[in-house]
């Protein structure tokens, strides 16, 4: 089984899933809402045990996340929110449920620093419930009397993500100390340091210098030139010869 991001070409495909599993439904402009205003957050579960038959054929869709920030907070806090949960049953008991939920819940605090994830489940969903309360840790935040269409009440539930937050940045942390250990063990030498950006075509150092150097230039600098050898009186007395 392959947990990977949704891509827009999955839409159809994820629409499928909805229809045959859940009683609330969305037009298809509704996934590609979320598929490209919030790309990091959806995910798609792919039976990849059933090989593709041609470059056109489509993988085998058993389950999604379409999830989204929420844009203006009431709260002014930063969270995302699950709009859709679904996996198909010849599919279900193995876990892919609860991947996609937190493969989802790891993006939002990754890319959008989410403090929380909220959703709705229906009072009488036991299964989801069980899913979202015992197994990922949601609480009930409150009641929404007949919230679905059909008039049933929905559970509003919260999971609090600081847990999730400080993982990450700890896992962070950890490997930024790696890659600066990893830099100091490489044997980088003040000389290599001191040299890193010279152009090889240039000389570093006494490399390539002419050791007879210095003396040359002792010896140019005390040539004389010009009116002090009496050249330019030479000039001066050749033309007067011409005229």
């Amino acid at each position: 089984m392959d947990i990977r991001l949704l891509r827009p070409s999955d839409i159809p495909l994820i629409q499928h899933a909805n229809l045959e599993n859940l009683p609330e439904n969305y037009f298809l402009k509704y996934y590609l809402y979320h598929a490209l205003s919030w790309p990091q957050l959806s995910f798609v579960a792919v039976d990849v045990s059933r090989p593709a038959k041609s470059p056109y054929d489509y993988p085998k869709i058993v389950g999604y996340v379409l999830a989204k920030m929420e844009e203006e907070p009431a709260d002014g806090v930063p969270h995302g929110h699950i709009t859709s949960l679904s996996v198909m049953r010849t599919h279900r008991r193995l876990g892919i449920a609860e991947k996609l939920m937190r493969q989802s819940q790891l993006a939002m605090v990754e890319t959008y620093n989410a403090h929380y994830v909220s959703l709705h489940v229906r009072v009488s969903n036991k299964a989801a419930i069980h899913l979202y309360r015992d197994t990922l840790g949601f609480k009930t935040e409150k009641v929404e009397a007949k919230y679905y269409a059909d008039g049933e009440d929905a559970y509003c539930m919260k999971l609090d993500l600081t847990a999730l937050r400080e993982q990450i940045a700890a896992q962070r942390e950890k490997e930024l100390e790696e890659d600066k250990a990893a830099a100091g063990s490489n044997g980088v030498n003040g000389a290599e340091a001191g040299t890193e950006g010279v152009d090889e075509g240039e000389a570093v150092g006494d490399v390539g210098r002419d050791p007879n150097a210095d003396a040359k230039k002792e010896k140019m600098v005390k040539v004389k030139v010009g009116r002090a050898l009496g050249v330019g009186e030479l000039v001066e007395r050749d033309e007067s010869k011409h005229t």
